[in-house]
């Protein structure tokens, strides 16, 4: 739970930050190192520049050193690219947000420690060690005159970023290759910090929902062979079930499992083995597919999982299949989105137990900042995941939420939080 630096979101949006601020998201199999002008005026963003780089393969099971010399040697290119021909920040040194989208036991703004990796990290010297101090370490090694302002996850920098633009925003989540959530509590409410007196009054609760876990889950066979042939079993299962870096492994161990136990796919293909042969992305095109014969279809089953020549039906047979494990996904996350509203009292019913119904409670605005590739570019996963909200909370409720996209969210949220704290004096 990242206590401290929620209590900065109410901050940022009522301060004057004026200048240049930088933020390094590092999430996933890729990162960004981000740079914005602030000038002065509530949403005032004057400039934005972002810069995408994949993380190469070998860094992620490398060393800790390997990794982070690598992200400040592509940080120090980014900044001396970007400010020649500028004027220079006004601050003697450079404030950086460091977006760091993995598990953290946080202690304070500019402290946490790594408790383990996800997505396909597995950096062994870095669990249980300081992230900041690890960055700032590279940063000086490269020779860059930069700080870790402070220290947030992608969901907290990306409700940031909502809060700045909107007041109304109350939550923010993540669905991309991973997914997470966090939202906006009463300081007095959260028990780990009860007694930190905050500025607004409100905490933002990183709730790590990925690894939330529930018998009630529909969890299958496929997702229990999943689980156990992972890096890290017993663990993440609720991401496992609804984000992007492993629904279409789902897809392909269903079709594994109708080739071995039919001949409708035709002679088992040796690739429907290879797991994660079958990317999320190429679900959605199939999904998707909506020419007659369904020809994307027949040509990812054919290059890909070298299944060939199969007839139209089987071709919808596969479709229903991505059709059936994005639903899901998609109705889970719906139904984590509807508990945040209902534990702040923003799913109609006012927080009351009993006695008014839905319709008695008069609905405020309420905007959830959301972000990932999930979301924002398959369609027919947000389509399902429309309906199940309004499936849940009801039409009347419905209306007054809203979905907002916030693109690149998580690391501009982290800049914005990098300005609003630059200009908070230090006390050690």
């Amino acid at each position: 739970m990242d206590c401290c630096p929620g209590k900065l979101i109410f901050d940022v949006v009522v301060r004057s930050e004026i200048g240049t601020y930088y933020a390094l998201d590092l999430g996933g199999t890729n990162f960004r190192v981000l740079r914005i002008q602030l000038g002065g005026r509530r949403s005032s963003i004057l400039s934005q520049d972002v810069e995408r780089r994949p993380i190469p393969q070998h860094l992620m099971t490398s060393t800790s050193e390997d990794l982070f010399d690598f992200i400040a040697s592509t940080l120090k290119q980014f900044v001396e690219k970007e400010e020649s021909g500028s004027e220079p920040s006004p601050v003697r040194t450079r404030e950086l947000g460091f977006t760091f989208s993995f598990p953290v036991k946080q202690s304070s703004l500019r402290s946490g420690i790594l408790i383990k990796w996800t997505k396909g990290f597995a950096i062994e010297d870095m669990v249980g060690k300081e992230v900041v101090e690890l960055l700032e370490a590279a940063m000086i090694r490269s020779g860059l005159d930069m700080r870790a302002a402070l220290l947030v996850n992608d969901t907290v920098g990306t409700l940031a970023l909502g809060r700045y633009h909107d007041a109304d925003t109350v939550a923010a989540v993540i669905i991309g290759t991973g997914t997470n959530a966090c939202y906006l509590e009463r300081a007095d409410a959260v028990i780990k910090c009860q007694g930190l007196l905050t500025t607004s009054g409100y905490m933002a609760v990183n709730m790590e929902w990925g690894n939330f876990w529930s018998s009630h889950l529909p969890r299958t066979s496929y997702d229990i062979d999943l689980d156990s042939e992972s890096p890290n079993p017993n663990d993440q299962g609720f991401e496992k079930m609804i984000s992007g870096m492993y629904l279409g492994d789902i897809v392909r161990r269903v079709i594994l499992r109708i080739s071995l136990e039919s001949d409708i796919f035709g002679p088992v293909s040796s690739r429907l083995s290879i797991p994660f042969i079958l990317q999320t992305p190429l679900v959605a095109a199939m999904h998707e597919d909506d020419s007659p014969e369904l020809k994307e279809v027949a040509k990812i089953l054919k290059e890909n999982l070298g299944i060939s020549e199969v007839s139209l039906k089987v071709r919808k047979l596969a479709v229903r299949i991505c059709d059936v494990v994005t639903r899901r996904a998609a109705r889970l996350a719906a139904a984590g989105i509807v508990g945040i509203l209902k534990k702040i009292g923003r799913d109609g019913s006012g927080g009351t137990t009993g006695g008014r119904s839905k319709s008695d409670v008069k609905m405020r605005r309420t905007v959830v900042a959301i972000e990932g590739g999930l979301y924002t570019s398959y369609a027919m996963f947000r389509q399902y995941l429309h309906g199940a909200l309004s499936e849940i909370l009801g039409e009347d409720v419905a209306q007054h939420v809203v979905l907002q996209v916030t693109e690149d969210g998580s690391g501009i949220g982290g800049a914005l939080l990098a300005a609003s704290y630059s200009s908070i004096p230090q006390r050690g």
